[in-house]
């Protein structure tokens, strides 16, 4: 039996990550009724702070979580 190997990109994760942060915090946040909406550029440095940590995380964690699996699939396999 051959096994397929699905391996998502960190940009794809990053984008992922960085979308769903914004969705959370912006649903968080009251509604403004006025001219002035918001810190643009704060929502930005966090997001982009944010994708930065997890690519951090995901590239130190990826060799542990990938043997984790592969573990785990070769118990359900026997």
């Amino acid at each position: 039996m051959k096994r397929i190997s699905i391996k998502p990109s960190v940009v794809s994760i990053q984008l992922c990550c960085s979308v769903w942060l914004f969705v959370v915090a912006r649903r968080a946040l009251p509604a403004h009724d006025g001219p002035e909406r918001g810190d643009v550029p704060g929502w930005v440095m966090i997001t982009l702070m944010s994708a930065i940590l997890v690519a951090g995380l995901l590239a130190i964690a990826t060799p542990a979580l990938t043997d984790l699996f592969n573990q785990a699939m070769s118990k359900v396999g026997k």
